[in-house]
């Protein structure tokens, strides 16, 4: 059983590798963040629906902010930033 977890798991993750933009970084959090909240919803109620929704829920909002927080920044951002800086005032 935790071997068919870890490969759905891994299968799940895989095609998120590549998300940059806080939109699709948002979007995999929301969709790894649900499942792992419908699991353990499941779990901890022994099947029951509500508390496994309510699991999916909380995990999804938490997944997708965690996802749009953490996405980095476009390529040279800083850069171009302290450019700007730089050339207005000097």
């Amino acid at each position: 059983m935790k071997r068919l977890v870890l490969i759905v798991a891994l299968a799940g993750a895989l095609p998120l590798a590549g998300c940059y933009t806080p939109g699709e970084r948002a979007a995999g959090g929301a969709i790894i963040g649900g499942l792992g909240g419908a699991g353990i919803g499941a779990l901890a109620s022994g099947g029951l629906a509500g508390p496994t929704l309510a699991g999916a829920a909380v995990g999804a909002a938490g997944g997708a902010i965690i996802g749009a927080v953490t996405a980095p920044h476009p390529r040279g951002w800083r850069h171009r930033g302290r450019a700007r800086h730089h050339n207005r005032y000097f």
